[in-house]
């Protein structure tokens, strides 16, 4: 069981500049009320075109690990390993503006930049977007931030992190949970149904007409078993979260609830959301 509600959990990144997207940020959950689709993103393959937390072995000494510290990884605990990466990388003197710039290196994946555009160019009555991630804060702010991303998002959930005064990146897990299927630390199904539920109080019982979520990974799949028909799964074509919707379609037809559209780019997705505009 939860310790706490994901809410206590949520960031909200401050107001940035612009009027158009000070608006939209500006405006609270409650306040959010009329968005017509809700949308949620994974962050690592699927808004960046690889796994942040991999990307800090490029910022160790000589861009490796030692032996000992690779051994320590055990299955379904990757959070605790990433926390003794990290304690690592700062006894090297890996600064806190090293691992930002680290950070910010970091490629998007093909289109997501266009569809990033997109989603900020629509009024905010169209979409509510969320991140929902198993990296952390830092990373995730950091690179969205740069990007001139960070406006567009309402929530994000993901580790705890920061910085002490000694500069460790400190990490915590994000919550725990019994789903079997995810990581200890993280179940995003967990998440996105309680963010839904939560949603649709504030929204006095009102349902979105679709809940979109877009990732690539198997923890993205678990979360995408929450959606209903109507809905919209985006799995990154050929990743593990895409495998597991074929499996489950060939072993069990019509178990998979939602609407299924593959991505190689954003701009994939980009034309879906244009049709489900034009239909609606």
């Amino acid at each position: 069981m939860m310790r706490d509600s994901v809410f206590n959990c949520c960031v909200s990144p401050p107001h940035p500049p612009g009027a158009a997207a000070a608006e939209r940020r500006s405006r609270s959950p409650a306040q959010q009320n009329h968005s017509r689709f809700l949308m949620f993103f994974d962050f690592d393959e699927t808004l960046v075109d690889e796994c942040s937390d991999d990307s800090m072995v490029s910022a160790a000494p000589g861009g490796v690990l030692p032996g000992w510290l690779k051994d320590t990884y055990r299955p379904g605990r990757y959070n605790e390993y990433m926390q003794r990466l990290l304690a690592y990388l700062s006894e090297q003197g890996v600064t806190p503006a090293a691992i930002r710039a680290t950070v910010e290196k970091l490629p998007p994946c093909p289109g997501i930049p266009a569809l990033m555009h997109f989603l900020l160019s629509q009024p905010s009555r169209d979409f509510e977007v969320v991140c929902v991630s198993d990296a952390n804060t830092v990373f995730i702010e950091t690179w969205l931030q740069h990007m001139g991303f960070q406006p567009l998002f309402l929530r994000i959930f993901t580790n705890p992190a920061h910085f002490d005064d000694n500069g460790v990146l400190q990490l915590r897990p994000f919550h725990s949970h019994e789903c079997l299927r995810c990581p200890a630390n993280m179940c995003k199904a967990v998440v996105v149904r309680q963010y839904v539920a939560q949603r649709i109080r504030e929204r006095g019982g009102r349902p979105y007409q679709k809940v979109l979520y877009m990732g690539d990974g198997a923890n993205d799949f678990c979360p995408s078993l929450t959606l209903s028909p109507g809905d919209v799964a985006f799995p990154r074509r050929d990743f593990p979260m895409h495998k597991l919707i074929q499996e489950m379609g060939e072993a069990k037809p019509g178990e998979f609830k939602a609407s299924v559209v593959p991505w190689k780019s954003g701009e994939d997705v980009v034309n879906t959301l244009r049709k489900i505009l034009e239909r609606t």
